[in-house]
């Protein structure tokens, strides 16, 4: 601003030299008025005329209401945003959707127009069932228990049967809701994360260690996943984010030595949680399996309670073949609790019940989005609200 304040007083000097420039606003002012034209000697009474444009001048800013929209429109998605964040259960509901059509809306299809409870309608509901991939076990123990309700006349007509199936459902589910709990007197806490390839461990691994880092606790990640240097990569970009350490070696390390070197920083630093990442290896190699018992073992050598969480992460679209995976990883590692992941993209996240009936291992977590808040802590009764939903809302 000083430069441009000193640049006008150089161009008013001249002005004094040359008195001529005056009257030519007077000229400029009867061009804007056409009639003032022919009567250039009378030129001192167009002066009332002169007054005239300067209305005209003065509506010229014209352009500055335009300006205002646009400071607005420049607002709105920043109004928007908070505005288009649903609540915990609206985002659930929408993470489950597909799901939902499978379970939820599709068992609500079934019960269209049909009072009566009858033979029929309970094979139709054990058929959705098993088509959503609830599992044979699940289902047979599903259908079972509404039968015998309906045989002691518990349940009236097809909408008490409704109701009946989701509190069946849910109780299923119950036992196995088992929030993470930290103790961070270990020091530190180590949770071993595991999986097949292509189930989002590091991804899991980095939003898991935002929320314990949102709780006060300093955590800690070793980049375990060697075999990738997009897996290091990755897991170094979450840290940098979050400003959470990370021990990471060349790729194709000792996955072993890495997490051993890890536990031993952390134990130094003074960590509360250190999240060990391992490379994805298919639960039918017997080979690559053996690496993760490996794994295991070092890290008990320097803490024998350690580690005190194993989590197994699953891909919700991966429906019965998710239960094959538990089965081997924790005949290998012992498993501790589940992460059940991408539950927003497939219609085959009644999976869950198979897995809470058939192994009764603790559900951790549940994946349904891309944000972080979407890694949600498994609560049994809000995943079946959210299921069906859909149809008591319509």
């Amino acid at each position: 601003m000083a430069q441009s304040l000193t640049e006008q007083p150089g161009r008013q000097q001249p002005s004094a030299a040359e008195p001529a420039e005056p009257p030519a606003p007077v000229a400029e002012a009867p061009l804007a008025g056409d009639e003032p034209a022919s009567a250039e000697e009378h030129s001192p009474r167009p002066e009332a005329p002169v007054a005239q444009p300067e209305p005209i001048l003065a509506a010229e800013p014209e352009p500055e209401p335009e300006p205002e929209p646009v400071a607005p429109l420049a607002a709105a998605p920043a109004v928007s945003e908070p505005a288009t964040r649903p609540g915990f259960f609206a985002r659930l509901r929408q993470g489950l959707s597909k799901t939902s059509a499978s379970i939820g809306e599709g068992m609500a299809s079934l019960f269209l127009g049909r009072k009566e409870i009858d033979d029929d309608l309970l094979d139709d509901i054990e058929t959705r069932l098993l088509t959503a991939d609830v599992g044979v076990e699940a289902t047979t123990l599903i259908v079972q228990n509404l039968t015998k309700r309906v045989a002691r006349k518990e349940l009236a007509d097809s909408g008490a049967l409704y109701k009946a199936l989701q509190e069946e459902l849910a109780s299923l589910l119950r036992p196995v809701e088992q929030p993470l709990q930290v103790d961070v007197a270990r020091e530190p806490y180590v949770i071993l994360v595991v999986g097949v390839n292509g189930v989002g461990k590091t991804t899991t691994i980095g939003k898991l260690a935002k929320k314990l880092q949102l709780e006060g606790k300093k955590v800690m990640l070793a980049a375990g996943d060697t075999f990738r240097a997009a897996a290091v990569e990755q897991l170094q970009v979450w840290g940098e984010r979050n400003r959470i350490p990370v021990i990471a070696q060349h790729t194709g390390a000792d996955s072993a030595s890495v997490i051993f070197d890890a536990v031993q920083a952390a134990k130094a630093r003074g960590i509360d949680v250190l999240i060990a990442d391992t490379a994805g290896r298919l639960h039918t190699k017997d080979n690559l399996m053996e690496e993760l018992k490996k794994v295991r073992r070092v890290i008990g050598k320097l803490d024998e309670t350690a580690p005190h969480e194993v989590l197994l992460v699953l891909d919700a679209g991966t429906g019965q073949n998710a239960i094959n995976q538990a089965k081997q990883f924790n005949l290998a590692v012992e498993l501790t609790g589940l992460a059940l992941t991408k539950l927003d993209g497939t219609a085959k996240g009644g999976v869950i019940f198979a897995l809470a009936k058939q192994f009764g291992l603790p559900i951790r977590y549940i994946g349904v989005g891309e944000g972080i808040d979407d890694l949600r802590t498994f609560e049994a009764d809000a995943f079946v609200q959210a299921l069906f939903a859909e149809r008591e809302n319509a």
